[in-house]
């Protein structure tokens, strides 16, 4: 009883009459489903064998590759004995330690950036020797020369 008697002060000081009670306890009831539902949802897309957005059942080649793409769980770095299992396990993703815990030593990060910038330069030397043959077709045609 005296726990009804604190819900109506705290709602009459939340500016609520008497008869808003059971509007506020749908309220809550509509929230906690809610959110209840939502959170349902997003165990589902974490969890599902599915797929989110598309009904179907994955792919064979998907299921055997799914071990890179998994959300990994980080040790703590305190813990030096978690931390030496986790580098033998696979270690992080992205790092130069493969999914079987060998050193890829041929994968050097400033190698691949200086092989990223090479490529990226040689697309752009492409571009610009294009465009520069393609002006000089263009003015030649202006000129009359026929070329092919």
């Amino acid at each position: 009883m005296a726990r009804l008697f604190r819900v109506r002060r705290i709602m009459r000081k939340l500016g609520f009459e008497k008869d808003d009670i059971y509007f506020v306890k749908q309220m809550g009831k509509a929230m906690l489903y809610t959110y209840t539902i939502f959170g349902l949802a997003w165990l589902w897309n974490e969890t599902s064998p599915l797929g989110w957005w598309n009904i179907q059942p994955r792919p064979k080649e998907e299921k055997e590759m799914a071990h890179l793409y998994e959300r990994r769980r980080f040790p703590y770095p305190g813990d030096q004995e978690a931390v030496d299992e986790f580098i033998k396990s696979g270690g992080s993703l992205g790092t130069t330690i493969g999914p079987k815990g060998f050193i890829d030593s041929d994968k050097d990060i400033d190698n691949l950036q200086k092989q990223l910038q090479s490529q990226k330069f040689e697309q752009e030397a492409q571009k610009l020797w294009f465009r520069m043959r393609n002006e000089v077709i263009q003015e030649l045609q202006d000129k009359g020369f026929d070329v092919e």
